[in-house]
């Protein structure tokens, strides 16, 4: 195919669609027609895209005729509906969602990871969850070198991970505080829970509902996500995740156990060497990343590396990745470059 790539974004108008346009354009992805996808209430708007505004179409089965690529990120329900038209109508569809990840045909990808998949050129892929993405880019240069023993996680995770109205919610509470008002709570710690709870100078310990065992969707979804990208079936992963009150870019307390012991000059240098990762730790100097310094941003940050005083096979770690970028947009947008080849995509 000649002459550049028909891309379709479904979703356009929400945090990452707008991430996924940004990202498109910065890393100069060779599209020759943009084509924005949202619902029917936010057709009509524009968005700029290489100093053009392009306008906002309605969802229609009519809408991915004559589409190349589509980047889907419109929430499961939208995904399921929505991605067999786009497949049918010929189109390769990288999906943002949930509603693909654990289908054993679908391969979900984080690039530098597990990049290989995409060399046959799936017609679909899944973009792994935001958390995930995060944790998969600190575990696999270690887990490549001295093989994982098991993983256990803590996020502490931005609002906007449950999109623009949490943001807002949080920024209206802290002026009520301020002015001495009540805050009032109708989103987290998610939208169609029976309770809800203030976040602003609070932190929840639920994102997403409660599923078996105790634990969360979110939560299950880092086991489960985590061990299909690493390739690692009975890899033990256990998590906790945590709201808290950040408008953008989660961090991720990590331990590790591996089955060849690392030093921490050896861990710090295998993630400096990784591709996507930079290594911020310097504790004399109070140099680790922090969710403000990572927004905005590529890399996935890792700092405070340490062992376990107490087993010698265990690391500690900080991670930080903005997780509208590395979490949602910019992998897509990876997996869109790696997906040029196999499928005869040029510029």
């Amino acid at each position: 195919m000649a002459g550049g790539v028909r891309v379709a974004i479904l979703g356009a108008t929400g945090a990452v669609g707008q991430e996924l346009i940004r990202v498109l354009e910065e890393r100069d992805f060779p599209v020759r027609d943009l084509r924005l996808l949202a619902t029917a209430r936010s057709a009509g708007r524009t968005l700029p895209f290489r100093g053009e505004e392009v306008r906002v179409e309605a969802v229609s089965p009519q809408a991915f005729q004559g589409v190349d690529l589509a980047l889907f990120s419109a929430g499961a329900s939208v995904s399921r509906a929505y991605a067999p038209v786009a497949l049918e109508a010929g189109a390769t569809v990288v999906d943002n969602s949930s509603a693909f990840r654990m289908e054993p045909e679908i391969p979900l990808v984080v690039p530098e990871v597990n990049g290989h998949l995409l060399k046959t050129g799936p017609r679909i892929v899944a973009n792994p969850n935001c958390s995930t993405a995060i944790l998969v880019m600190a575990l696999a240069p270690l887990g490549r070198a001295a093989g994982l023993r098991r993983v256990i996680v803590s996020t502490y995770q931005a609002v906007s991970g449950a999109g623009a109205r949490a943001m807002q919610e949080l920024e209206d509470q802290v002026r009520a505080w301020i002015a001495g008002r009540p805050m009032e709570a109708a989103i987290l710690p998610y939208r169609d829970g029976a309770r809800h709870r203030p976040i602003a100078f609070n932190l929840l310990p639920q994102c997403d509902r409660f599923e078996e065992m105790g634990y969360t969707k979110e939560e299950w979804k880092l086991v489960h996500e985590t061990r299909k990208i690493l390739g690692e079936a009975e890899l033990p992963v256990t998590a906790t995740t945590v709201r808290v009150p950040v408008l953008r870019s989660h961090s991720e307390s990590v331990y590790l156990e591996t089955e060849r012991p690392l030093e921490v000059e050896e861990a710090r240098r295998l993630l400096a060497e990784a591709p996507g990762v930079a290594v911020l730790d310097d504790p004399e100097a109070q140099v680790y990343p922090t969710p403000m310094e990572a927004s905005g941003k590529d890399p996935v940050f890792v700092g405070r590396i340490r062992k376990d005083p107490f087993a010698s096979h265990g690391l500690n770690l900080w991670v930080v990745g903005d997780q509208i970028r590395k979490g949602a947009a910019l992998n897509a947008v990876q997996i869109a470059e790696g997906l040029a080849a196999p499928r005869g995509w040029r510029a």
